[in-house]
């Protein structure tokens, strides 16, 4: 950071103006952080590739219906088989059911096809009038339409809570399912992100920074830095959401919030481990937190600087979830770099050495931790460093074995979540039964009047029960194939490409196939392709930014390599426990995300401790030895951040969600071997045994280290008892060294910094 900014920034006066600015800042983004919800989306079409056929069916299909249109099943169960009675009751709920606020019906849209809606068969328990009742009499379904584009999203819980309650009958198991069923669960199973995610990642934090400071009052001003990150984040991406068309989903707010956190509380870690440092060098705490800035700025920003180009990187993928979760994460990282090196400077200056009762660091002594634990471990480490790093990246190599177990998979409706919701039980009960759910067929869009056509082609393939929508007066022609399997499921993936193939061969009818099933399938493929493109070019990024950073080629291709070591490590033991869990595998964009947040955060411990390195380098000439000074100087402070981060990252196994919680432990588990082994053992062993040959091919390799020369000592004459001797006391001192002018405050400062002329302007300071 440049000297200006650091002034501004640590100054008397500035540090009021930068906590000022950041109250505003909050004033302003506060209000905003509650309407993230208003502008997420949970319509899987939102995320599809632009070229995928369910998209152009889509664009098609909304020719002739609502897109915000949602159908919803409402599913009757009674064991032995439905009654007379029972009936009589669905059949008088269905005007009533008709009547809700948001319900869409035929009469409603005169002039646009409802599919499927409302209907009942009365009369007989069997025949399967439009499939609406189990062979058996046992299931009956009524279907319906919602739409509330235009009102609150949570309107859809508050619909379902009176669809439960009106749909009561003594003996019968009612359930709501469909898409508007699963969508309402969904919101209710993303409920916590909001609130509980937050306070659970708040205490994990809170609970950290008392063991690691073991004070009552420092953990405060970390925790409102990122706080204040966190709200200035979200209201950022609400604004680009709102008004630059980001989209945004349950799990990409989620991760936005574990983020901010993990990574604020990192950087904030290392700042006052530097701040620490400087105020046992420094009387003056302004100045001791200008030359923290100055020292641990430059890896803070280089860490975030290479994670914001990492997840940016996510923008090429085609799945909008993908590519949405780049900038989303960028701006928290942004955000988070900016408040841990404007705001928590400026709080830890206004509040002075106290805040680090009961040990408060004194002026005169070192801050800097240099022993303990990971001194001792870098004297074990270097008896035998290529022994040491063999044998880490054997056992890390050894646990990828379980790798093998991995599912990557799409993961089904029953597989999905942790606790049964009510959308899942009617799915199974109507699987069960072996009545597909009326709401969710494949939806074939055709040329206008192809109708006859499409039905005739599927029913000599030898589908059942296939229906027109349309009359043939539309601008488009819509067939519906019942699915009587899971649309998340292989086998409806195998009938949509059946399907697909069917009405491909119809000639002039330009045959489109989408529908739950078919949306699912096409974002499995794109998913799979983005796992190939996005994981080796953010590799690629992250390779050139510290090829930059460390002017070196071999150091960050060995940093690359452990971090890929140990990504591969995380998967392995990930699938181990996910199995041991009993889950049926792991989503397709799992992969992926681990991959993405493994390398960009891991590689930020490996930055924390290299630049440390060259910093000794510098100093002292020797890699072997500033290995040593730099993992014993940083190994507390990266430790503990890397605990920080792991922690809240593993907040997110307190959600229902089968990917959350995947991604969540794994994302955590990697953090952890990047921060215990990686960085502190397999890393610096690498160091040890090659030395200087690490910088290769910069001056530093060939042992050309421009060392600094040492500062020379100054003579400080004790300070005269009478103020009239003070202009002859100061001549006898020595010129002072070139550097930046001294500050306003020279309360503390030796008598050689201080000018004749200031005793006239500054006499209270003398």
């Amino acid at each position: 950071m440049s000297e200006r900014i650091v002034s501004a920034i640590t100054g008397p006066v500035t540090k009021w103006v930068v906590l000022g600015f950041w109250l505003v800042m909050l004033v302003l983004m506060g209000p905003l952080t509650g309407k993230l919800g208003d502008v997420e989306s949970h319509d899987n079409s939102d995320w599809l590739p632009a070229n995928a056929e369910s998209t152009r069916a889509i664009d098609e299909l909304a020719k002739v219906q609502d897109p915000d249109d949602l159908t919803t099943t409402i599913v009757y169960h009674r064991d032995g088989g439905l009654t007379k009675s029972d009936y009589t009751a669905i059949t008088l709920q269905i005007p009533e059911i008709a009547s809700l606020d948001g319900v869409v019906t035929q009469e409603s849209k005169p002039d646009q096809p409802v599919m499927p809606a409302i209907a009942y068969p009365t009369g007989e328990k069997k025949g399967q009038k439009h499939g609406l009742v189990s062979a058996d009499g046992e299931v009956a379904t009524v279907s319906l339409v919602v739409n509330y584009a235009d009102e609150d999203p949570t309107a859809l819980l508050d619909l379902r809570d009176d669809l439960v309650e009106m749909t009561k009958i003594d003996g019968v198991d009612v359930y709501i399912g469909g898409a508007g069923g699963s969508t309402a669960d969904q919101m209710e199973a993303g409920a916590g992100i909001g609130g509980a995610l937050l306070y659970a990642a708040a205490g994990v934090v809170i609970v950290i920074l008392l063991i690691t400071y073991r004070s009552p009052v420092l953990w405060f001003l970390p925790l409102v830095s990122v706080l204040v990150a966190l709200v200035v984040s979200m209201g950022v991406v609400y604004l680009c959401a709102k008004y630059a068309g980001l989209t945004l989903n349950q799990m990409n707010r989620a991760i936005l919030d574990v983020l901010v956190f993990g990574a604020g509380t990192d950087y904030a870690l290392l700042l006052i481990a530097r701040y620490r440092e400087e105020l046992g060098r420094h009387e003056d705490r302004h100045k001791a937190m200008a030359a923290a800035l100055r020292g641990s700025a430059p890896a803070i920003i280089a860490s975030a600087g290479t994670v914001t180009v990492g997840m940016l990187g996510l923008m090429v993928a085609t799945m909008g979830s993908t590519a949405s979760l780049g900038p989303v994460c960028a701006i928290g990282i942004v955000a988070g770099l900016v408040v841990m090196l404007t705001l928590l400077p400026a709080l830890l200056v206004i509040t002075g050495r106290w805040v680090f009762w009961p040990v408060k660091p004194a002026y005169g002594t070192s801050g800097e931790k240099t022993g303990g634990i990971w001194a001792r471990l870098g004297g074990w480490i270097r008896k035998r460093p290529r022994a040491v790093w063999i044998g880490t990246a054997a056992v890390l190599l050894a646990c990828c074995g379980g790798l093998s177990m991995l599912n990557i998979t799409t993961l089904d409706s029953s597989e999905t979540y942790t606790k049964d919701f009510p959308s899942l039980i009617g799915d199974r009960v109507l699987e069960e039964h072996d009545l597909g759910d009326p709401s969710n067929p494949i939806q074939v869009v055709s040329a206008p009047g192809t109708e006859k056509e499409v039905v005739g082609a599927l029913t000599k393939a030898g589908y059942e029960g296939v229906t027109p929508v349309t009359d043939g007066t539309h601008e488009v022609a819509l067939t519906a194939v019942p699915l009587s399997t899971d649309p998340m499921s292989k086998a409806s993936f195998d009938t949509v490409e059946d399907v697909r193939s069917v009405v491909h061969s119809v000639d002039g009818a330009d045959a489109l196939a989408t529908g739950t099933a078919a949306i699912q399938l096409d974002m499995a493929a794109a998913t799979d392709r983005d796992t190939k493109v996005v994981m080796p070019l953010v590799l690629g990024l992250v390779l050139i930014i510290l090829m930059i950073l460390l002017r070196s080629v071999l150091s960050p291709v060995l940093l690359m390599a452990t971090v890929v070591l140990s990504f591969g490590a995380a998967l392995g033991l990930s699938a181990i426990i996910f199995d041991a869990m009993g889950f049926a595998g792991q989503g397709r964009e799992f992969p992926l995300f681990v991959f993405v947040f493994l390398v960009a955060l891991g590689i930020d411990y490996n930055i924390f401790l290299m630049h440390r390195v060259r910093e000794e380098v510098v100093e002292h000439g020797d890699t072997r030895r500033a290995s040593l000074v730099a993992l014993s100087a940083t190994g507390g402070v990266i430790t503990s951040a890397g605990i920080v981060l792991a922690a809240t990252f593993a907040v997110l196994t307190t959600l229902p969600h089968v990917s959350f919680i995947e991604i969540g432990l794994a994302i955590a588990l990697g953090v952890l071997l990047d921060t215990l082994v990686v960085r502190s053992i397999l890393v610096t062993a690498i160091n040890l045994d090659l030395g200087d040959v690490i910088w290769w091919p910069s001056r530093l390799a060939h042992g050309r280290a421009k060392v600094r020369p040492p500062q020379p000592a100054v003579v400080r004459r004790p300070m005269p008892a009478q103020p009239h001797q003070l202009l002859e006391h100061q001549l006898r001192q020595p010129p002072p060294m070139r550097g930046p002018r001294p500050s306003r405050d020279l309360r503390g400062q030796p008598p050689q910094q201080r000018r004749p002329r200031d005793l006239g302007r500054y006499p209270d300071q003398y």
